[in-house]
């Protein structure tokens, strides 16, 4: 990240963390009915999701920034989590917030994922535009691998 992060970065980010907050009131709009088998399956894209954000943020390393601008010193990483997804930690927090909104029943967290889900779409859109720029061989990447999954 250079010294300078533009104030677009910073606006992404703030309501990436309100969207977090907001997820973890305790409040209940209504509870959903589902069939057991469906809502413990919740736990198994809980993990999936988990499992996947450990992996990316394992192979980021020092370079994970909760900013969309590319850092100074990265390369672009295309194995890995990177070959399932490009942008395998926003879809491991999807996959995580929908996960446990299935297990915990709750049309609210449900909500505040798809929110999140419009969020990481634009954040994402956004980061492509400057990844482009920095990494010539971002386009033909992108070609070949899904933004999410």
């Amino acid at each position: 990240m250079s010294l300078k992060t533009p104030i677009k970065d910073y606006g992404f980010v703030v309501i990436q963390l309100l969207l977090f907050v907001a997820y973890i009131l305790p409040l209940k709009l209504y509870e959903i009915q589902l069939p057991e088998w469906l809502r413990y399956s919740g736990l198994f894209v809980l993990s999936m999701g988990v499992i996947l954000g450990i992996v990316a943020t394992l192979q980021l390393n020092t370079k994970l920034s909760p900013f969309p601008s590319p850092v100074e010193d990265g390369k672009l990483i295309t194995t890995g989590a990177f070959r399932i997804s490009r942008h395998p930690i926003y879809t491991a927090l999807l996959f995580s917030g929908l996960g446990y909104a299935l297990y915990n029943l709750s049309l609210y967290q449900m909500l505040i994922t798809g929110f999140l889900l419009l969020l990481f779409y634009y954040k994402s859109d956004y980061e492509e535009t400057l990844l482009m720029r920095k990494y010539p061989e971002y386009n033909t990447y992108k070609k070949s691998t899904r933004r999410f999954i």
